[in-house]
């Protein structure tokens, strides 16, 4: 397993992410290696029948995927992977777990928006005491302005937890805070090339626009949860599981081995125990 004590980050990347919420690796996986995660997910039968639907509020709709476990295939070979493991290691300054990954499918034309909103946000509801959670954002697409790239709120993960609230099918930061927010800090469209990694913190303010283009914008992302973060109640989502972390060659090896994950491994949730789509009741008390 990973150190706490991890030396793969500079002080002055440990000091962005902390100060900004979020730090972006240019070309962590190369060509090859996300050219193996772009065509098993583009050609997944069983990730395009697990997906669902969050309509936006404004007439689109963005479909996902998502899963509990990280799995022996492609997608898991990520989500273990040394690189990233590693890094949320040094910036949740603790052993991280998988909590969860998921691929977001923008598709041209008609992928939806997504609202303002924290992932702590949905989180809390799932008894975990602190935001000390991290998400790595995997472009498997190139993500631009006009595909609908994601965009953050640079230093938001400051103000603490939001009360969220439904807005069509997602549920949205309270607005009127999000546009006070906005007001004091800086807004950033974070533009991608596929391989490039974007880790953020849990209560980092982050939304995206609908993909009018004519461009496919995917991505996968991997969450993790810090273990001394351990939820004190089980929820749809795992307690700490040890991670089996891997060698960063494993990523080409099992690339080339198969294009598609092992399903039975990876746990699919079910949308309707999706906390972002069903009442906020529990997540706003």
């Amino acid at each position: 397993m990973p150190s706490p004590a991890n030396n793969s980050l500079s002080d002055s990347q440990l000091q962005q992410y902390h100060d900004a919420g979020f730090l972006l690796q240019r070309n962590l996986f190369d060509a090859e290696e996300i050219g193996f995660l772009r065509q098993a997910a583009k050609q997944d039968r069983q990730l395009d029948q697990h997906a669902f639907g969050r309509n936006d509020g404004e007439g689109g709709s963005i479909r996902l995927s998502l899963w509990n476990h990280p799995g022996h295939g492609i997608y898991g070979a990520f989500a273990r992977c040394h690189r990233i493991v590693d890094t949320a290691s040094a910036l949740l300054r603790d052993e991280p777990y998988h909590y969860h990954s998921k691929m977001i499918m923008k598709d041209a034309k008609v992928g939806g928006a997504w609202a303002w909103h924290q992932d702590y946000g949905y989180w809390y509801a799932n008894a975990v005491l602190t935001p000390n959670l991290v998400s790595a954002f995997i472009a498997v697409d190139p993500a631009t302005k006009q595909n609908g790239c994601l965009q953050v709120i640079e230093g938001s993960h400051h103000c603490g937890r939001i009360n969220h609230q439904l807005t069509g099918d997602q549920a949205g930061a309270d607005p009127q805070r999000v546009a006070a927010i906005a007001e004091r800090m800086p807004l950033k469209f974070i533009e991608m090339e596929p391989g490039d990694v974007l880790f953020f913190h849990s209560n980092l303010l982050h939304r995206s626009d609908q993909n009018r283009s004519d461009h496919p914008r995917w991505s996968m992302i991997c969450c993790y949860n810090a273990k001394s973060n351990d939820p004190y109640e089980a929820s749809h989502h795992p307690n700490y599981t040890p991670l089996n972390v891997l060698a960063d060659d494993q990523i080409k090896q099992i690339g080339q081995q198969q294009t598609s994950d092992d399903h039975n491994s990876l746990s699919f949730l079910d949308p309707n125990h999706d906390a972002s789509a069903r009442s906020l009741d529990d997540v706003n008390r």
